[in-house]
């Protein structure tokens, strides 16, 4: 059983918390904004994803948006779970650019905990060198997938330790922590005590399939249950709290079957941040980690300290998650904040779990997805696509390497490379890769433009809603309409007509090259180094790809005059190929990589 011990010190302090009439909570002498509901963020001048920070005096000022992926556990390399939060966190922090935001997207690793430091004992090695191996695995997989994140945190960084201490202390100052003795049965690989009724039989980890141990420890706690009603009222009041809507059912579900306060100390983990006043016990991970989010924010060059770390950008915007670890976000983080008089994030997303060939993945099964496999053998464009494309957003979702290959094939080597390729050929050779006229007088009357307004503004709206597949569709609906409108208009044959026909033909190339300008913008949060060389192709810089803004998907941008670059493809196929080996036919997948260009990056080490 969990201690049921509740500490109702300092209520008044908690209920003022939730008084939007109550403008300060103090704590250490240290008064600190709180907001509960969201706010409209101002729009701000920046670059893009990569470029420098643009002349813009409002920049400097504007409340930041800071989204972050989990803090990712380093007992094993990155897999291709993790990749996924991150891919979408990214898409999702390019769209933000987009839009002029001044983002910080923050990841890094969690490096603390017993599963660490028996990992690392596994392997031979000390565990600060086993976490620096694995932490750099993760951003090296970051760097090839194209991931411009801003701030990169490890848990085991000194500024972080000061920060995770100094919030520890706000806390026990606060009443919430307390010291007893816990007996229960322990899961080492969610490092939690668990309740019986949440196991399966033989006392097994529902999440991890294994037996729970049974361990009694002297620990100190944190008095959750106090926050027990607070946190249903800011559920109810904030239902976008907690994302997709499903769950948030399971978070008030959670709330409402009862709190009990949790171990936030081990006594039997050396490898961990010693709690203050006590150093024969460390930490506990979760309430170490989960700090990782406010220490990201701290300038490397100030001395660390929680309310410079919360000036500089918090409350996060958005925390991107696994639905494994929503309890923790959803519960357990907000009254940690509370406590502390620190400002709630704005939302906690939940998605769902990946799957291969419609069945769990594990390495027992030899059906894991290594995410550096998939990056070499299709690039990174593909990964990003698929995965966001593919699996909506909050759900779970399935991969198989035919289905793969063919979504992949059809819509960016046929729909998107196909059309613009073939366009930029036509355009050459009548042309000399000269536009004749504006992209805004050739389209006036014609109704492929008002559908592409559409589709750009559905496309905005649903990556605005984290609807990133929906967002996706979207954009491919500019392809799909750009290929039945030339296949219709047949330029190719008005060409030869010559005179007047010609003169249209040369306005129909425009009015496709246009909505090629605008899906190089609109799909960039989710495939920028297919949208980079689309752009290139276009004739355009990479300074000037860098500083594109959403407003630049407003029709007519290509002028008169303006000179393409020469027709090449800007994504090649995989194929398929099939041979018999020994009388037996069996598909061989042989991929042409495309020719690696330069590629945009804005990776900021931590």
């Amino acid at each position: 059983m969990a201690v049921a011990r509740i500490n109702c010190s300092s209520l008044q302090n908690t209920l003022c918390f939730l008084n939007p009439l109550h403008h300060s909570f103090s704590s250490k002498a240290t008064h600190l904004r709180t907001h509960l509901h969201f706010r409209r963020r101002a729009v701000f001048c920046t670059g893009a994803a990569n470029s420098a920070v643009r002349d813009c005096n409002e920049a400097a000022t504007a409340e930041p948006f800071v989204l972050t992926t989990p803090l990712y556990y380093v007992n094993a390399p990155p897999h291709m779970g993790s990749a996924y939060t991150t891919i979408a966190g990214d898409a999702i922090a390019r769209f933000q650019r987009l839009l002029g935001k001044r983002v910080i997207f923050v990841t890094g690793t969690d490096e603390h905990g017993e599963k660490i430091a028996a990992a690392a004992a596994a392997n031979g090695s000390r565990p600060s060198d086993h976490c620096d191996v694995i932490s750099q695995a993760y951003k090296t997989l970051w760097k090839n997938l194209d991931i411009a994140y801003d701030k990169f945190i490890r848990t085991t960084d000194p500024k972080h330790e000061a920060i995770v201490k100094e919030f520890y202390s706000r806390v026990l100052a606060n009443g919430d922590i307390y010291r007893a003795d816990y007996e229960g049965l322990y899961c080492v690989n969610c490092e939690e005590y668990k309740d019986e009724k949440e196991l399966l039989d033989n006392s097994c980890c529902p999440m991890h399939l294994k037996p729970c141990v049974p361990r009694k420890e002297d620990n100190y706690f944190f008095a959750l249950s106090k926050y027990q009603k607070l946190l249903e009222e800011i559920l109810t009041q904030n239902p976008d709290f907690v994302k997709p809507s499903f769950r948030l059912n399971e978070v008030q579900s959670w709330i409402r079957s009862g709190l009990t306060d949790f171990s936030i100390s081990r006594a039997s983990v050396d490898w961990g941040i010693p709690v203050p006043n006590d150093s024969k016990q460390t930490i506990y991970v979760w309430f170490d980690a989960l700090l990782g989010y406010i220490t990201a924010l701290s300038e490397d060059f100030k001395e660390p300290n929680l309310q410079t770390a919360v000036s500089s950008g918090w409350p996060a915007a958005l925390h991107l998650i696994g639905k494994d670890i929503l309890r923790f976000h959803a519960v357990y983080w907000p009254a940690m904040l509370m406590s502390a008089g620190l400002s709630l994030p704005k939302m906690v997303f939940g998605h769902g779990f990946l799957t291969k060939d419609g069945m769990k993945m594990g390495k027992s099964l030899g059906n894991t997805i290594e995410p550096n496999d998939l990056v070499q053998n299709f690039g990174s464009d593909a990964v990003r696509y698929f995965f966001l494309k593919e699996v909506e957003f909050g759900g779970d979702g399935d991969y198989s390497e035919d289905r793969f290959i063919s979504i992949v094939n059809a819509h960016l080597a046929n729909t998107i490379g196909n059309l613009l390729n073939r366009t930029l050929g036509l355009l050459k050779r009548n042309c000399q890769s000269t536009l004749v006229i504006d992209s805004s007088i050739a389209a006036e009357g014609i109704k492929f433009k008002d559908d592409v307004e559409k589709l750009v503004e559905n496309a905005r709206v649903h990556y605005e809603n984290l609807s990133l597949s929906s967002a996706c569709e979207a954009v491919l609906g500019i392809g799909n309409a750009g290929n039945s409108y030339i296949n219709e208009r047949a330029p190719w044959s008005l060409f030869k007509e010559g005179g007047a026909a010609s003169e249209a033909a040369a306005k129909d190339l425009v009015i496709i090259l246009e909505a090629m300008r605008i899906i190089a913008i609109a799909l960039s949060p989710v495939t920028p180094s297919l949208c980079w060389r689309i752009y290139s192709q276009l004739g355009y810089s990479k300074d000037q790809f860098d500083a594109a803004t959403w407003n630049e998907t407003k029709w007519g941008g290509l002028k008169r005059g303006h000179v393409t670059s020469q027709p090449k493809p800007v994504f090649t196929r995989i194929e398929n190929q099939t041979e018999v080996e020994n009388g037996v036919e069996a598909a061989k997948k042989v991929v042409k990589r495309k020719e690696k260009q330069p590629q945009p990056q804005r990776v900021v080490e931590a």
